[in-house]
């Protein structure tokens, strides 16, 4: 204690379900079905979520979604065509439109009736969502992420997250990359901040579900 709250610094100080939520982070299946490492990515993450529900845990899911080419403006379109390789803006494709396959979640991962599915048209999963809204109606002070992709959506959530009062915690190896080095350089600048805790998912699904002693 200092001055009368508490400075939490590891996992266990935070992973209870009145202090920390669970983010799933974009398990698309237009973005799963592109990572060659998908299913190992799928795989973790269910066993992070199985632990979460069973121990009571609020849950989240993030999904990414695309404008329709009528509602897109300047950096939509930028955004586009640096990911599609393209030049000419009318060769863009919205690949995420509302109704489509590629945009819902994994079935390996269906959200169930208690969990929230928040849409977004950006990086940070704060960013034009009700997320930091929901965790600090609900009293949490902390939120574990997981899911796709590291160096796209997890990155700027977590220092999102943190520049906003809250405790981040990254499930590393439930996180994946579509780019594998800048993956890897992302995760490496989260850690060196350290405003972030970062974590496996053995050991959080074994706090979660109280293995190990908080």
């Amino acid at each position: 204690m200092h001055r009368g709250f508490e400075i939490g610094r590891t996992v266990q100080d935070f992973c209870r379900p009145d202090r920390m939520a669970l983010v799933v982070y974009d398990m698309q299946v237009g973005i799963i079905s592109q990572l060659k490492h998908g299913p190992d990515i799928v795989e973790r993450v269910a066993g992070v979520l199985d632990a979460a529900r069973q121990n009571s845990f609020r849950i989240i899911f993030m999904r990414h979604l695309s404008m329709p080419r009528e509602l897109m403006g300047a950096s939509q379109f930028r955004q586009a065509m640096a990911w599609q390789r393209i030049e000419d803006p009318d060769s863009v494709r919205p690949w995420f439109l509302r109704g489509t396959p590629g945009v819902e979640i994994v079935p390996e991962l269906a959200p169930r009736e208690s969990e929230a599915v928040l849409d977004k048209i950006t990086f940070s999963a704060f960013e034009g969502t009700p997320l930091a809204m929901i965790l600090r109606d609900c009293g949490l002070t902390a939120f574990a992420i997981c899911g796709v992709a590291t160096e796209i959506g997890i990155d700027p959530t977590v220092r999102h997250g943190a520049d906003l009062g809250l405790v981040p915690i990254v499930i590393a190896d439930a996180c994946g990359a579509g780019h594998q080095e800048a993956g890897a350089r992302a995760m490496e600048n989260i850690a060196f901040m350290g405003d972030a805790l970062v974590t496996d998912s053995a050991h959080i699904v074994n706090i979660m579900s109280g293995i190990e002693q908080v």
